[in-house]
């Protein structure tokens, strides 16, 4: 099933621009970027931000402010403010250079299991399984027989044997490809799965989880839907507008936040503004606390 998938990979693998990269602090960044973030687009923020901070030194150089606007399109925004934690413990301990040890790695501001994992793999060829939601997916289809069939750690010691001596950096990306082309959440597609042959969700039908049903008058079972409320009345969405208005004010400037915010009232906006400040991604003015803007420290 390995090398089916290497063969596959190799043949379509998807075209994004920080693979070609093996540059240790590179691959971090693109780590950092592309979790909760589409590859396709995590790639196009990263070309853009690696000419601005080429090394961790000029990372830890910057202020959080222009971090911040320079991950501008991300989400997520703490994730820059962690990177930027991290490109400061790169230098005051490692010389400025990206360590190449798991555990060092680990220790870095914001550097999980995941991107640990990933960035020593890539960057160093060690011989870890990074676990992201398409790697979850596939292992536990295809080693485990269905979605959820492992615990977070059997699923760790299951991706960690699963690494080639060879190619570890390559078996990661196919991994996270197979899972966000093929082998997606809901109507994957094993047709065409290299891995399909040894797959054994695949073989026993139990690829997808079952969706939860109810009854209605007439006796019929249907699936319940999922209800979603709309994303621009989410404090996420609001966070993001809030952060929005700060990083289009001049730098260092102080930016007026009006309320009410689209469908947030004072209230709510209130609240965001004290959560973005409790997390570090913006200070208030002293004297009228409406007015925000970037942290220059």
């Amino acid at each position: 099933m390995r090398r089916a998938i290497l063969e596959w990979f190799d043949a379509d693998a998807r075209s994004l621009a920080f693979r070609g990269s093996t540059d240790p602090w590179a691959i971090l960044v693109s780590e950092a970027m592309a979790q909760q973030t589409q590859a396709a687009r995590a790639a196009e923020a990263w070309t853009r931000f690696l000419a601005a901070f080429p090394t961790a030194a000029a990372l830890a150089e910057a202020s959080p402010a222009d971090v911040l606007r320079a991950w501008r399109g991300l989400g997520y925004n703490r994730r820059a403010l962690a990177l930027r934690a991290a490109a400061i413990a790169i230098v005051a301990d490692h010389g400025g250079r990206v360590p190449g040890d798991l555990d060092a790695l680990q220790r870095l501001p914001g550097v999980g299991p995941y991107t640990g994992r990933a960035v020593a793999a890539l960057a160093f060829g060690r011989r870890v399984g990074a676990v992201d939601t398409n790697v979850r997916r596939v292992l536990n289809r295809a080693v485990g027989g269905q979605p959820d069939a492992f615990t977070p750690g059997e699923l760790q010691a299951v991706a960690d044997a699963s690494v080639p001596a060879e190619r570890p950096g390559v078996w990661t990306h196919a991994l996270m490809d197979l899972g966000a082309t093929l082998c997606r959440p809901r109507a994957p597609r094993c047709g065409v799965c290299p891995a399909r042959p040894w797959c054994r969700a695949a073989q026993r039908g139990t690829t997808e989880r079952p969706r939860a049903t109810r009854t209605n008058g007439s006796g019929t079972v249907r699936a319940v839907p999922e209800p979603a409320a709309p994303f621009v009345t989410t404090s996420r969405w609001l966070r993001g507008r809030i952060l929005e208005v700060l990083r289009d004010a001049e730098a260092g400037a102080w930016a007026r936040i009006e309320t009410p915010f689209g469908a947030h009232d004072a209230p709510a906006v209130e609240v965001a503004i004290r959560s973005l400040a409790r997390d570090g991604l913006l200070e208030r003015h002293a004297e009228d606390p409406n007015l925000a803007r970037l942290p220059l420290v």
